[in-house]
């Protein structure tokens, strides 16, 4: 289903529900996920929101079947890609639930579309400044199995290939996904855009800014998450006006290593004002 947004770029996106329609909470969800995700691989069909909410789940620009436009892109532009989807959808509000890099993305949607925003749900993302998450732009260069290897112990600290388990609590499908998902190699213009992507978020700083925004907000994490390592989830709690934070027993996966993660973030989104 694709949408064009301004400046003629398409966003592919699609709408999930639970299967019985009436069973979605009164709010929509827009779904923002991360760094190089792309929906073809990614299978928004299963997410666990789906069963709660409508949900917008989309590529963003220059990722999957969306648009690779010219670079360089601003997390601003991403920022009014995903209040364009809203236009196109009839959502006036929406919860907004963004992770890894898109939790930079919601952030500063936040701060551009504030009345946009019920509540916002940032996981495993940084507020940028000196508590960046870590530069994934800088490791492009290397090979793909050094580059797996770096990840690897980026996205969960205690990563040991050695045992049964290699990160704990990240049952062997999704590490098996993970493994060959990372092996395949971006070349042309879908290179073109994932780096596109990175440069942007090398460039995201809101840490002197995060008090501008004022939505009731959960702020997730993972213990052993060195990509958008503790420190950095605590600090974006810290900073913003409205927030409670939680920490998960994972890694930058702790939506799939706790199983109380889900059905926390889900309460919060349905919790009664």
């Amino acid at each position: 289903m694709p949408l064009t947004t301004r400046h003629s770029i398409e966003l592919y996106y699609e709408i999930h529900e639970p299967a019985d329609a009436g069973d979605a909470a009164s709010v929509p969800l827009l779904n923002i996920s991360g760094s190089g995700n792309d929906l073809r691989t990614s299978r928004p069909e299963r997410h666990p929101f789906n069963k709660s909410f409508t949900v917008a789940h989309y590529d963003q620009r220059g990722l999957g079947q969306s648009t690779i436009p010219v670079e360089p892109y601003t997390l601003a532009e991403y920022a009014d890609d995903a209040a364009a989807l809203m236009d196109h959808l009839g959502w006036e509000t929406a919860h907004v639930v963004g992770t890894s890099f898109g939790g930079m993305v919601a952030q500063h949607m936040a701060i551009r579309h504030p009345e946009r925003i019920e509540r916002l749900v940032l996981c495993c993302t940084s507020p940028g400044g000196t508590r960046a998450s870590f530069p994934l732009h800088t490791i492009e260069p290397l090979d793909v199995e050094a580059k797996l290897e770096l990840k690897l112990g980026l996205w969960d600290y205690r990563w040991d290939p050695g045992q049964d388990e290699p990160i704990p609590g990240l049952w062997t499908a999704f590490y098996d996904q993970l493994i060959e998902g990372s092996r395949i190699e971006r070349t042309g213009e879908s290179l073109r855009g994932y780096m596109a992507q990175l440069e942007a978020r090398s460039h995201h700083d809101l840490q002197r800014r995060l008090g501008r925004i004022e939505h009731e907000t959960l702020v997730c994490g993972g213990l052993y998450d060195d990509l958008a390592p503790p420190r950095n989830v605590e600090e974006l709690a810290e900073g913003l006006a409205n927030a409670q934070l939680r920490m998960f027993d994972g890694g930058h996966f702790f939506m799939v290593q706790d199983r109380t993660a889900f059905p926390t973030i889900i309460d919060f989104l349905t919790a009664q004002t």
